[in-house]
Order: C-alpha cells, then structure tokens, then sequence
C-alpha cells in the first residue's frame, strides 16, 4: 500500500478465482436463530468486559450461533472491492457502508441497519496517483487514516463488534537489527521506524492508538499483488509499466491467498496485530524475470538505485521485510512469496509454453 500508484483506472475489480478453503475450527455450525451473546460472555480470541453491549459474532459455545454478516468500508477501493467479490464466492451475506469513517453518526446508523457480526475497513487515503500525494494533502490525509480509523474502531467496540483493519506494513525499514537480505524481520510488537513519507506516519501513529482496542485486527499488508495482472494497483502491473525500477527485496501480500484467510481470522475473532504478507521475501527483478518467463519473454526493464529514484518522487519509500511467525502458526498452509505468486498469479495468467 505504500508503492506508486498507476493513474489509469482499473478495468475489473475482479477476476474469476477459486479462493483456497478453510476449516473454522473454531467456529460453531451457524442456524438461523441465534440465541443473544450477552458481551462478558468468554470467547476464545475476543471479549469486551462491557455487558450492556450484545456481541453479535458466531462464536457461542452451544449448538446454534449467528450467520456471518459483514459490514464492509472502502466499496470503491481495490481491496473493499475484492472483499465483496470474496464474500459473494463464499456465500457470505455482507453490505457495504454508506457512512463517513470520520462522521460517527453516519457509522452507528450503519451498523444499526445493517446489524453485523463483524465489520471490515478497507477505507482510507493512499494517494492518487501515489503516496506523494499525502505530502501537500496532510489534513485530509490525516482524517481519513487516523480520525476516521479510530472513530470506526471505537464504534465497533461500543457495539461490541470485532473490526477487521487492513493497514500497511510500510512504517519500517531495513536497519542495523534487520539488515537487507538477512532474513531477520520486523515482528508485530516492534516499533515503526520510517517515517519517510506522511502517509507512513499517519498510518504507525494509528497503529500505537488502536493497540487500545482489543476489538481490532490490525492487518500489516505489503505492496499487495493480485492475479489481476490489468489493475493498476496491483504492484506487479506497476513495475512492469515504470520506465525503470529499484531492485530491492521486500515483503509483499498475494491478496488472492491472504484475503481470504483475513476472513477466517474475523470468523475466528482475531484481534492485534498481524504482519499479513507471505513469508520471505522477492526482489523487483525477481518478479520481472518471474513476468517475462510466464507472461511475455519479450520484457525488457531497466534498473536505477535509490538515489536515482529519489530524483523523480517526492517522500521516499518503505522497505523492508517482516516476520511471518504469527501469521504462519495461526495458518501453517501459508505459502512463500514466491511459491504463491507462481500458484495464485503467474500460473493462472501464464501465456508461454511450459518447459518440459
């Protein structure tokens, strides 16, 4: 979420996938008459000590429990969009709120009609057509990352409502404790250190805030790849279009994997902080080759350093790599970032003839 963004918009939120399944072990079998789980009720990953709130998730320890029903904000984002399509495969009764995040009013009226399990945010300002523009847009910036992802998270709580965030792993970079190429990453409990671009800021100081509220799932995404190979957003469509790229290990997301295991973690009611990418790390020239061999053997690209980069952008950019260990004990079937970019992005597009 911290790259540079294409200005051309995409042609389809969404292409055709076959989502990978998972079991809901902790989830009871849902019927459609779910007694009231009062909110000082135990639950297994999520409990609010307030009990003249009613939580309305799946997770009672009788024979019935509540139908899923999602609460989704950023209709009009890549990622909001995708969760749409994602529940729609699964089956999953959802709709999309109306509100401002930063006007609670217009957000308790939502989750009054829409009357959720759980509530995911996509919302926010990235920047268009990149990060850049957060530098000479700082108050609408703030409002959307920080006051209106607070007022969301704070009216979850209220209602007793697990809310799904999904942020960004962009408020770190490679430093003397995590060298480049060395393997150590960044893990959940460690603190933001870049602060190159504003954007970062706002979204490390939401981060600090929100760790008071234990109704949230705070999901680190890295410039996230999907099989929509047309989306400009979709960082592999972005580096195959600049004139030249750096050529920097990174921590990236394969969004057709890990959205959906970011809706088990709400069935399960996870809460905190995930860094939710792949495990390990793949370079700009990595994934170019990877482009060439399976898309177009005819792509060519060129390379220029960091220094010549910061020549044509404005704030500089995150890299960096994060530790997975969290993420993967909670779903061992995590793939690598290079094994899932093969299964879920380049394999499904592939237009050259495989090798023997």
């Amino acid at each position: 979420m911290c790259g540079q963004i294409s200005p051309k918009p995409p042609k389809s939120p969404f292409p055709d996938i076959n989502f990978p399944s998972f079991s809901p072990a902790h989830v009871s079998p849902t019927t459609s008459q779910p007694p009231e789980i009062l909110i000082n009720k135990t639950f297994p990953r999520f409990t609010i000590s307030n009990p003249s709130v009613s939580i309305m998730g799946s997770q009672s320890t009788g024979s019935s429990a509540k139908p899923f029903k999602f609460l989704i904000y950023g209709k009009t984002g890549w990622i909001g969009g995708l969760l749409g399509k994602l529940c729609q495969s699964q089956s999953i009764e959802y709709s999309y709120g109306s509100g401002r995040l930063e006007s609670r009013d217009t957000l308790i009226a939502d989750i009054n009609a829409v009357n959720p399990t759980h509530v995911f945010n996509a919302a926010g300002v990235t920047g268009r057509p990149n990060v850049d523009w957060c530098e000479s847009h700082k108050v609408e910036t703030i409002r959307a990352n920080v006051v209106g992802t607070l007022t969301l998270a704070d009216v979850c709580r209220e209602k007793g409502l697990v809310l799904i965030n999904y942020a960004t792993g962009c408020i770190f970079e490679y430093d003397s404790g995590h060298p480049i190429g060395s393997g150590v990453g960044f893990k959940e409990e460690d603190a933001p250190n870049f602060v190159g671009s504003f954007y970062s800021k706002t979204k490390a100081m939401v981060e600090e805030l929100l760790k008071s509220y234990e109704n949230v799932c705070t999901l680190r995404v890295r410039m996230p790849i999907s099989s929509d190979l047309t989306n400009p957003r979709n960082f592999i469509t972005k580096i195959t279009r600049y004139e030249k790229v750096v050529d920097i290990p990174n921590s990236m997301t394969v969004l057709d994997e890990l959205l959906p295991i970011s809706i088990e973690m709400a069935k399960r009611n996870l809460t905190g902080i995930y860094n939710f990418k792949n495990p390990g790390c793949i370079s700009h020239n990595q994934i170019l080759e990877m482009y060439r061999d399976y898309i177009d053997p005819k792509f060519t690209w060129k390379n220029f350093n960091l220094d010549e980069q910061a020549k044509v952008i404005i704030a500089p950019r995150s890299n960096n790599e994060l530790d997975t260990t969290k993420l993967k004990t909670e779903f061992p079937e995590l793939l690598s970032i290079k094994d899932s970019l093969i299964k879920y992005v380049f394999e499904p597009n592939r237009k050259t003839p495989k090798t023997a």
